[in-house]
Parts: C-alpha cells; structure tokens; sequence
C-alpha cells in the first residue's frame, strides 16, 4: 500500500487542483484503490470533515463527466485528515501513524509557506518519514533569491537525497509543455532549422487579465520576475534552447535544460536599462468591466512589479545572436501563455521584394487558455493577377482538440502527482537548475536596484508600458498580439 501526504490539504491548490487531480487518476485507473491520501493543515476537522472539503472540490468534476457519484464516493473512501502544527514536532507521529507506518511508501506533498519548510523537514525526520521509501514533492516559492533558495535545498537535502526530492512546476505537467519535446525530438523537419541559421527570434509570452486574487501579501513580496520569470518562463525556455538528450530520462533531460540556463547572458547592471521594462498596473477595463490599479487593491503605494519585459541570450553555438523576448504580466488585455518561434525570411524572394502577403514563417505554440500547435506557411490566394501571384499566410493546425477529441483535458497536475507517486523525476526540476535560474533573477534585481529603476505605470487590459513595445521594435520585431 502507498500513502501520499498532502500537506495544506485546506488551501486553495489543494482543493483547485490536487485532490481533483487524485480524483482524475483514479477514475482513470492510476491510482490503485488502496492508496491512502492524508491531508493535514492547521484546520481543525476529522476525516468526515475533510471528505466533505474534498466533495465539494470534486462537485464540477464529477457533474462534468468525470467519473460518478459512485466512483466519487470510492475516492473519498481513501481520504483521511490529521490537524497539525508544523512546529509542533509531536504531532508528525500521528501523521506517520496514519500514513500505515513507516514502512510503506509515501509520497509527500508539501505545499506550505517557506518559513515552514525546516521545522516540516525536522517534523518529518523525527517521525521517521524521511527515509529511501519516501519521496517529497515541493511546491514553490522555493526561497526568495538564490541564498534563501539554497537555504531551503539544504534543509531537503540533511533529510533526503536528490533522487527522493521532486521540485513542482507545474508548467511542466502541460501537455503542450510536453508536446514540445516531442515536436522537436520525435520529428526530423524541425531539427535541422532550430538554430540561429534559420530562427529569427523567441518569444514567450504567460499574460494574465487578473489581478491580485486573494495573493496580496505573497505577490506584493515577490512581483512578476520571481513570481512568473524564475520558475516558468526559464523552464520554457530551457525547453525551446535545449540540446537534444541522448535519453528521455531525468538525468539526460535536465544536464541539457541546465546547460541554457548556465548559458544565460547576464543582464546586470551595464544591461539593465536596455534589455529590461518594468510596470505597474492601474486602474482601466478588462473584459469590459471597470478595474482598480494596483496600488488601490493592495491598499497602499508599493514599488513592485506587476509586469516584466525581458531580452534575453543563450550564448553558446546553436543560438548566437538569437534573442528571446519574454513577457509576462497581470491586468493584460488578453489571457494567454504561448511560444513563438519566429523563422527568417526567405534569403531571397523569387517573387519580387514587393509581393503582397509575403512574410516569414512563425510556430505557434499555445499552452492556454487552449493548448495548440499551429505554424504558419506561405500560400498563394487562389485567383488571376496581372502583374505578380498574391501570397498570404496559411495556418497549418494541429487541433489538439480535434486530433486527440476521445482525449480527456487533464490538470497538469495529474501528471506531476502520479510521477511524484510512482519516483519519476524527468518533469521536474533539480537542484542546480533552481540555481542557476536565481543567479540570472538576481542580477536583473541587483541592476533595477543600481540604476534605481521602478516599474512603469500601464493601464489595465493593455499590453503592459510602450516601453516594452520598444523593447522589441528596436529590432524590427513585434509582439505577438
């Protein structure tokens, strides 16, 4: 029998993503019906309590489609709750009690504020929850910069080795995340042009048309570049510069993801000012509804950013002088996360350099709020001209949803759960690569801080500053809007 610890079991991602999530690999037959799942929090309730906590996540679901009542109930059979105080280390002996004992494999999976995350360690340690049958997964924010990051490793890492420790983002659980390793690895036409020769420029986009959403004091604190930057949008873009691994393995995959990042040009003090925009939202309309800035949702005058606008290089042979532009902000007008991989011209146009139509081929790749693959080529628009053949751009579309329509759409966190059950590491992110992604996050903040740069102010439910416009039209280039 496996157990899987959910520590805050209460909270928001539990009752989102996690436990519809579990519920999801059970229907599916992925999760065997005698695994035991153990929430624990500081709330006060029993197993009954929790179990109708978890009913209640697993409602739209299940009235979705998703299984049924019956199936439900199956699933809320194996739950079980202990209240506990992760500084109080008598309790974690009647987690371990509910767990089946020490002896059974357990999988843990903390989610609690990084000030919690040594006492958690030493709680679970002391009850003997630490050993080679027992694997960890961790929920960001892991640390705030690189030394409280590498604070935080330590501790994991005086209770369990490396390959007992799964860092979560959840990013990676997306199957067009996924997909894009196999769109690059599994098919011989995309190989041979991904590479400065042939890309023109990257960019990557994660916008948010939402505000502050009940996160005021933890975003206050951290803002958009280590919020959004230094866990997700590196992740993609590790992905997208990579080096083809000799294996899909853990260790293949993340050797070459961490070779882009130790690749990253620095973007320090002497940088800074021209590769980097900062902003703020105000007040404006998304959606057509009137909202607040800020300043006025958190309720005082605050230097954090809402929005980030990055260029940045892989400086090594495949993507020399290749850019990548990323981008990521709350209050934009649209809700999207999306790839762009934007391809050279034709070196020479057969057609004359006046043709109409004529532009460079772009792969799409679109993580939400729909997961799409879809490139663009070049086609002639059917009909008779005088004086030059018309050409226009011609989606060519994977529709995940048409091509894979008997699928189900799962959370990408049923992924990361069952990989996390059963100790496979290759979604998730290991220590040096943490690292390596503080170092370039904290030289863009130690140069905001020497150049004495605040974040721009742009209204709600548009594309963040012009400066960021800028950013990218400086090299006759534009967002993918």
């Amino acid at each position: 029998m496996t157990a899987v610890l959910l520590f805050g079991a209460t909270g928001d991602l539990s009752r989102r993503m996690l436990l519809p999530s579990l519920y999801g690999l059970s229907v599916d037959g992925l999760l065997a019906g005698d695994v035991r799942i153990v929430g624990t929090a500081r709330s006060d309730l029993d197993d009954a309590g929790f179990r109708a906590l978890a009913a209640e996540a697993l409602a739209p679901h299940v009235g979705h489609g998703l299984g049924d009542q019956a199936r439900a109930d199956a699933f809320l059979g194996q739950l079980a709750y202990v209240p506990l105080d992760a500084t109080d280390m008598s309790g974690y002996a009647r987690l371990a009690q509910a767990a089946g004992g020490n002896d059974q494999p357990v999988a843990i999976f903390l989610s609690t504020a990084p000030s919690l995350f040594k006492p958690t360690i030493e709680g679970l340690a002391g009850a003997g929850l630490t050993g080679p049958n027992v694997r960890i997964g961790l929920e960001k924010p892991l640390g705030s910069d690189l030394a409280s990051s590498a604070e935080i490793n330590d501790a994991v890492a005086a209770a369990f080795a490396e390959t007992q420790i799964f860092r979560i983002d959840h990013y990676l659980g997306k199957e067009t995340v996924q997909n894009l390793l196999a769109l690059r690895f599994a098919n011989v036409l995309f190989e041979p042009l991904w590479r400065s020769e042939a890309i023109q420029h990257v960019q990557i986009t994660v916008a948010e048309t939402v505000g502050l959403e009940g996160r005021v004091d933890f975003y206050d604190g951290a803002g958009a570049l280590r919020d959004m930057v230094q866990n997700h949008m590196l992740q993609l873009l590790a992905l997208v510069a990579m080096e083809p691994p000799s294996h899909f393995t853990a260790t293949a995959v993340r050797d070459e993801k961490v070779k882009v990042l130790n690749s990253l040009r620095p973007i320090d003090g002497g940088r800074v000012s021209s590769h980097s925009v900062t902003g703020q939202y105000g007040t404006g309309a998304v959606g057509g509804k009137p909202v607040r800035g800020y300043a006025e949702e958190l309720g005082r005058a605050s230097s954090t950013e809402t929005f980030v606008a990055l260029k940045a290089h892989v400086d090594n042979w495949r993507w020399k002088g290749v850019p990548f532009y990323l981008r990521t902000g709350k209050r934009l007008e649209t809700r999207k996360s999306e790839i762009l991989i934007a391809f050279r011209p034709v070196p020479h146009s057969i057609f004359g350099e006046d043709v109409r139509g004529m532009a460079p081929n772009r792969l799409l790749i679109s993580l939400q709020p729909e997961e799409n693959i879809q490139m663009s080529l070049m086609s002639k628009v059917p009909g008779l001209d005088r004086a030059s053949i018309r050409l226009r751009e011609v989606a060519l579309d994977i529709g995940q949803k048409d091509a894979f329509a008997d699928t189900r759409r799962r959370i990408a966190y049923e992924q990361l759960l069952l990989d996390l059950i059963e100790g496979r590491q290759t979604l998730f992110v290991r220590r040096d690569e943490v690292e390596a992604q503080w170092l370039f996050i904290d030289g863009i903040r130690k140069g905001w801080a020497e150049n004495g740069m605040q974040p721009r102010p742009y209204s709600s439910g548009t594309w963040g500053p012009s400066a960021a416009i800028a950013l990218i039209e400086r090299d006759n280039a534009s967002w993918n809007d």
